[in-house]
């Protein structure tokens, strides 16, 4: 099995190598919104997982860049990090933290999305 997966991540990183969208052409007043409305937030993943890929791909989309944590690196310090906080050892995990040091994580590519999208809608 371990041989399976290692071949299909293998698979995945080369599709999204050669099909991964263009950065946006931003302005430094959006480059620097961006980076101020995210500032807070990280990634936990892995980079063969395809819902993290999807992730990451939409990042690419709108320019954003995140401290991108994976948990098999680091000898196992962001697995640890993952479920000590969020409660499950799942990728992919955004880690918000929010005013008065409340932290939120977020699981599930989609929601992961959409929560970014809304992000930078905010003040569009």
């Amino acid at each position: 099995m371990f041989i399976i997966r290692w071949f299909l991540g293998r698979i995945i990183l080369l599709v999204d190598f050669f099909t991964r969208p263009k950065l946006p052409e931003l302005t430094l007043k959006q480059q620097a919104f961006i980076a101020q409305k995210t500032e807070n937030i990280e990634l936990y993943q892995l980079n063969a997982c395809p819902f993290c890929v999807k992730v990451r791909r939409a990042m690419r989309r709108r320019g954003i860049e995140l401290p991108l944590k994976n948990i098999n690196d680091n000898n196992g310090q962001y697995r640890e990090q993952l479920v000590a906080g969020g409660g499950r050892p799942m990728v992919p995990c955004l880690r918000i933290e929010k005013s008065k040091g409340q932290v939120e994580w977020l699981y599930e590519s989609k929601d992961i999305v959409k929560y970014l999208d809304n992000l930078l809608s905010i003040t569009k």
